[in-house]
């Protein structure tokens, strides 16, 4: 059984971004070299295709994951900067209702049973686990399914935004796995789903 992992991060009071979930000017000036060394070793999938060439990741082979869902939101930061397919290297899906159809033949839309989808996606043979891109409704929708949470939390505080899971109080625990520390103050928090 393939594992859904929410990767994603957030300020230290749990906002992945501001209202719209847009945080690439605040957090992307914690990506020093230590951080990036870290990504490019463990996690060098989820960055997105466009980007990788310039980090000297486009020839990096997938470590932890070869799909990735992102809901609608997350999908149209990549569609106002003209790309369609930001994450070339994994298998796309984009979880929408609106879409209609996909703009890119590398990305499926998921418009019906989001859940069944991803349940179907996480019992298939082999292959490597399955990379929950954002955003906070699509985590929330899917928050019984998520098995991981790798969460990368950066000595910010917003005060306000997008909260890491869009639902109402719906507790569930996790188990920590373990903390790493970097000098520019972020830690990524590792977490296993308490069945």
């Amino acid at each position: 059984m393939r594992k859904l992992t929410y990767f994603i991060a957030c300020s230290l009071d749990g906002f992945i971004g501001d209202e719209q979930g847009d945080a690439s000017e605040m957090m992307l000036r914690f990506m020093d070299e230590e951080y990036l060394h870290f990504l490019k070793t463990e996690f060098p999938e989820t960055l997105p295709s466009h980007v990788r060439p310039q980090l000297g990741f486009d020839a990096l082979p997938n470590v932890r994951f070869d799909t990735v869902i992102q809901g609608r939101a997350s999908y149209d930061l990549a569609l106002k900067e003209g790309v369609t397919s930001p994450y070339a290297h994994l298998r796309e899906y984009v979880a929408s209702r609106s879409l209609a159809t996909s703009p890119d033949p590398n990305v499926e839309i998921i418009a019906d049973d989001l859940v069944g989808r991803v349940r179907a996606l996480k019992a298939e043979e082999g292959g490597l686990d399955i990379y929950l891109c954002g955003g906070s409704r699509l985590a929330g929708e899917l928050l019984d399914e998520i098995d991981e949470l790798v969460i990368k939390s950066y000595p910010l505080v917003y005060g306000t935004g997008m909260p890491m899971f869009g639902t109402g109080l719906d507790i569930k625990e996790f188990t920590l796995d373990g903390v790493r520390s970097f000098t520019n103050g972020a830690l990524v928090r590792t977490y296993t789903r308490k069945r």
